[in-house]
């Protein structure tokens, strides 16, 4: 028994031994495996410049030999890295050429060719590492140098931001619409304020500020009691401006309204650069505004040069334009030692500060016709109707384009948005009815297609006629009984019944034909997006009732006021419709965009017509009369109607005016349409307003 026991043992020692023996070759053969297999410094160097381009800092650490590297400590090599590297804004880093070659003590050293973008431009240079041997496969000898070649422990990466200068907008004879001024920054000194409490409640009524957003901007971390913290940027208020003898009304308000905030102890008041609109309201949807770029801005704008603290234009011409406007920020990126002193220049990129941007447009005109009819909502353009020069594009009421530059409180915001005038509404880019400013159109359309003669009596019918009793109860009216009822008188006593037959003398084909040839339907020309004009709210005129009451501007007629401007032209450029543009040449030479729409015969029957309306004493415009110029015109009031049956619409007031001869000083052509003119004089409360504007235009 024992000897069985002792042969079983000695058969176990000897398997057990020879499994012991396997198991050792196997791990030596998987150890020599893997010693083939493990990375190679070159495919490591790879590895962590991967790891670099996603900010993979604490991966990086983990490829560092401790013992031989500077900053050994994670938190130290973590920040040291992250810091410099989005501080230049690292992006397109790429490795090239990389080679490898025996070094001292078993090390390798591998070479390469770096290069990336940064803010100041692309960066390129040679470098090499130092890679060490280890029992855990090769490590990186990290050493500053491999951020940059030159750089040591104790040196810093600087960056040196120099922003662009905005660029400015002027009108057409060198005046400021849209540039750099200055302001006033109201904030506060922590440190100084008395009563916390009551001071900050004070402050937030006269700010009109959150109490609490005030409270966290002096919570910041920066924040010290000395410290000047920033909390709103108003006008600044000027002496001279105080001095004159009708002085702004706002500006008075604001200039009590500092003082009660300099009276709160701690309250300080520094100037600070602002973009300022020097025509604030007059001219607010025509020049638009800038505000700070969001964070979904800097998303969709990316790689273009916005960063946080930059402005974006956001409307009018200052988003139209914002490419040019904006310019370029300039940056350099210097390695400078412990003493401040600097030892090499990285990278570095010139800032391009922003172009100016002059406009045909004339400040005086814009600001006399905003003031004449900001109290009711409506538009004007105005046009040199030979060059197609805009001189004014106004829609009113405005908003304050400063406003939004120095902040606006949540109040104000509100009160724009709910103000049933709508002031944020850009009224000249809409498209509107145009009434019987539209019958000098007709009255060309017709006789271009020969529908009628301009001498032809159409009859006098009274004031209230229908084709047949096919309209049932719709009949087509007219303020005025005149003979003989030919086309000139027809435009002169601004004839509805006339036009209506005109329009059904032209037939629908023929006037939508017509209509599209004039631009109807298609993008005006122009630099400024403005809605297409239409004839019909379907694709054709479908009824004949329709079509009649296209003939004076009604039915589903909706023209576009730059581009009823533009169809004028045509009566004073023999035929040929002129192309507004509004950024400014120094040879204004006018671009024909829709050549020989009507004869020179056609033109001179139509604009005898328009000149009895102004001159003439029964002329519809004939307030607008001057001794000193011809002018010719047509005024229009437009029915806007639920209905048909409806009594209750409004009306919208027109009145198109220009000057008759090319040779005339200052020439132009003026467009203004107003809304709701039923109860203020129709029509004639928009001729007189125009009279206004030209008596101070033409001195």
């Amino acid at each position: 028994m024992n000897s069985k026991k002792s042969k079983k043992m000695k058969v176990f020692i000897i398997f057990l031994f020879v499994s012991l023996l396997a198991a050792a070759g196997s791990a030596i053969l998987l150890w020599q495996k893997t010693i083939q297999e493990r990375e190679s410094p070159s495919e490591m160097l790879e590895r962590y410049m991967a790891c670099l381009k996603k900010g993979k800092y604490d991966t990086m650490y983990k490829m560092i030999h401790l013992e031989s590297s500077a900053h050994a400590d994670k938190k130290e090599f973590v920040d040291r890295n992250s810091n410099i590297y989005e501080g230049i804004a690292l992006k397109n880093l790429k490795v090239k050429n990389i080679r490898e070659e025996k070094g001292e003590r078993g090390t390798v050293i591998v070479s390469y060719d770096m290069s990336f973008e940064t803010a100041a431009g692309q960066v390129k240079f040679d470098n090499d590492v130092v890679f060490v041997n280890t029992d855990n496969g090769w490590k990186i000898q990290w050493d500053d140098h491999i951020i940059f070649p030159r750089l040591e422990k104790t040196d810093k990466v600087k960056v040196l931001e120099e922003q662009a200068r905005r660029g400015e907008i002027t009108d057409r004879n060198g005046k400021l619409l849209a540039g750099e001024g200055t302001g006033s920054s109201i904030g506060v000194v922590p440190g100084k304020l008395e009563d916390r409490d009551s001071s900050l409640e004070k402050l937030a009524q006269l700010l009109e500020m959150d109490p609490d957003a005030i409270e966290n901007k002096l919570s910041a971390g920066w924040v010290k009691e000395d410290s000047f913290v920033p909390l709103a940027v108003r006008p600044k208020v000027q002496e001279l401006d105080l001095l004159k003898e009708n002085p702004d009304e706002k500006l008075l308000q604001e200039q009590q309204c500092q003082q009660q905030l300099l009276n709160i102890p701690g309250v300080m008041l520094t100037d600070t650069k602002i973009r300022v609109y020097k025509l604030g309201e007059a001219a607010s949807h025509l020049i638009g505004y800038v505000q700070e770029v969001t964070a979904e801005d800097l998303e969709n704008h990316a790689g273009e040069g916005y960063h946080a603290g930059s402005v974006i234009g956001r409307s009018g011409i200052e988003g139209l334009f914002e490419r040019e406007l904006k310019g370029q920020d300039g940056c350099t990126i210097q390695i400078v030692d412990e003493n401040g002193q600097v030892k090499e220049t990285i990278a570095t990129d010139q800032k391009e500060d922003g172009k100016n941007i002059q406009l045909t447009i004339d400040a005086d005109l814009q600001k006399n016709l905003y003031e004449q009819f900001k109290e009711t909502p409506g538009c004007s353009v105005a046009i040199q109707p030979y060059t197609g020069e805009t001189l004014a594009l106004v829609s009113t009421p405005g908003y304050d384009s400063n406003d939004f530059v120095q902040g606006m409180s949540q109040e104000k915001w509100d009160a724009l948005n709910t103000d049933v005038k709508k002031p944020l509404y850009n009224r000249f880019r809409q498209i509107w009815c145009p009434g019987s400013t539209f019958k000098p159109v007709i009255a060309g359309i017709g006789l271009k297609t020969n529908a009628f003669s301009p001498v032809e009596d159409f009859g006098n019918v009274g004031l209230s006629w229908q084709k047949d009793s096919s309209w049932g109860s719709y009949y087509v009216t007219t303020l005025q009984a005149y003979e003989p009822v030919i086309m000139k008188n027809a435009i002169i006593y601004s004839d509805n019944i006339y036009f209506a037959k005109a329009a059904l003398r032209i037939g629908a084909e023929r006037l939508m034909k017509s209509l599209d040839e004039l631009g109807f339907n298609q993008e005006l020309p122009f630099e400024i997006g403005m809605s297409d004009s239409q004839y019909s709210n379907t694709e054709k005129i479908e009824t004949e009732i329709q079509l009649a009451d296209s003939g004076y501007g009604q039915g589903q007629i909706l023209v576009n006021p730059l581009h009823l401007a533009s169809m004028y032209t045509a009566f004073l450029n023999g035929g040929d419709m002129i192309r507004p543009y509004i950024q400014y040449q120094e040879e204004a030479i006018g671009t024909v965009w829709k050549e020989q729409m009507f004869s020179e015969d056609i033109v001179n029957q139509v604009m005898e017509g328009m000149t009895g309306v102004v001159n003439d004493l029964r002329g519809t415009g004939y307030g607008a009369h001057r001794d000193d110029r011809i002018l010719a015109g047509k005024t229009g009031t437009a029915e806007i109607k639920d209905a048909k049956e409806d009594v209750n619409g409004t009306e919208i007031g027109w009145f198109s005016v220009f000057t008759t001869e090319w040779n005339t000083p200052q020439p132009i052509l003026l467009i203004s349409m107003v809304e709701n003119v039923k109860e203020i004089g129709g029509s004639g409360y928009v001729v007189n307003k125009d009279k206004e504007v030209l008596d101070s235009y033409f001195k």
